[in-house]
């Protein structure tokens, strides 16, 4: 398994170097000029000789590679750049910001793990029963509903008519409540039809219905159902996580969270290039951490996973 882990992780170097490559190169592709932009939001005439100066100052004056080097030895030791909009570190923008938002994607993905599973399991169990009925039904309202229409319903319901939840107050738990309910509707249907479908497929089995004819306990029986069932599940709620993050853009702003996506987009609203680039590799980074650990979650749970990576990577 230790093995398994560092072969995994290994293989991640290569591809995050090519995604900061990438990432680096597009927005050099921009048509925006970073000088231009920095002397902009710095409420300085953009004069001829204000370019040169500030490209200088920036480094855009050296070959493409040189910058690019320079970039990736900066954010190996954590150094992002100053914002041109804040004039802080950026750094010190991401510690303050980032937090909100993975807040917001853990607690949700709390929920779906939680509710995903004790629902799906529930329906399988009272297959074809009313309460089934009713779960499929739930199941394609959380599906069809856009997050941002239902967060406008959810604000209008709990805080304007009722007036007992109010999204825009300090930060605390009790904030998280609207955003949190918002941002897990989608997956949280959708884990539930998939736990649901796996959890009915492996207590088909044979193995389950010999247990059954032999009057085993049947709790005892759900129970190593469930944990069989629970490969896709994870693999599942390891791609969710990935939309989490990607929909707490949306949820942020409707909500007036002061989150790490929000920051982002009024940093692309303004060119602010340093701010670009490191909320594009963190989350980039987040994703490859994620996946690395649905991967080893995986190999734990199923050892053919991990002997049939190892056999194909050797």
């Amino acid at each position: 398994m230790f093995l398994f882990i560092i072969r995994r992780i290994l293989t991640l170097i290569p591809i995050l170097l090519a995604v900061s490559f990438i990432v680096f190169g597009i927005l050099r592709l921009s048509p925006i000029d970073p000088a231009f932009a920095y002397l902009t939001q710095s409420q300085i005439p953009p004069t001829q000789e204000a370019l040169e100066l500030t490209r200088i100052e920036l480094g855009l004056d050296k070959p493409f590679f040189v910058q690019y080097g320079i970039w990736l030895k900066n954010i190996l030791s954590f150094d992002f750049g100053i914002s041109y909009v804040t004039k802080r570190p950026v750094l010190d923008d991401i510690l303050y910001y980032l937090p909100t938002t993975l807040n917001l994607a853990f607690l949700s993905m709390f929920v779906v793990i939680i509710f995903g599973i004790a629902l799906g399991v529930l329906g399988a169990i009272k297959k074809d029963s009313i309460i089934d009925k009713s779960l499929g039904v739930f199941s394609f309202f959380c599906v069809s509903m856009p997050s941002f229409w239902f967060g406008f319903c959810l604000i209008y319901v709990f805080t304007i008519y009722f007036g007992i939840l109010s999204p825009y107050e300090e930060l605390s738990l009790y904030s998280y409540i609207l955003p949190v309910t918002t941002l897990s509707l989608m997956s949280l249907g959708i884990n539930t039809r998939l736990v649901r479908v796996s959890f009915l497929e492996h207590k088909s089995q044979r193995s389950t219905l010999y247990a059954l004819a032999r009057n085993l306990n049947k709790s005892t029986i759900n129970k190593k159902v469930l944990y069989t069932s629970l490969l896709p599940i994870v693999t599942s709620l390891g791609m969710h996580f990935g939309e989490l993050l990607g929909g707490a853009v949306v949820v942020e702003i409707l909500f007036g969270l002061p989150g790490f996506g929000r920051y982002a987009v009024s940093a692309i609203y303004s060119h602010d290039y340093p701010v670009i680039q490191a909320f594009m590799i963190i989350m980039v980074l987040i994703f490859v951490i994620l996946n690395l650990m649905v991967d080893i979650l995986l190999a734990y749970l199923n050892p053919q996973i991990r002997y049939q990576k190892a056999k194909n990577e050797a």
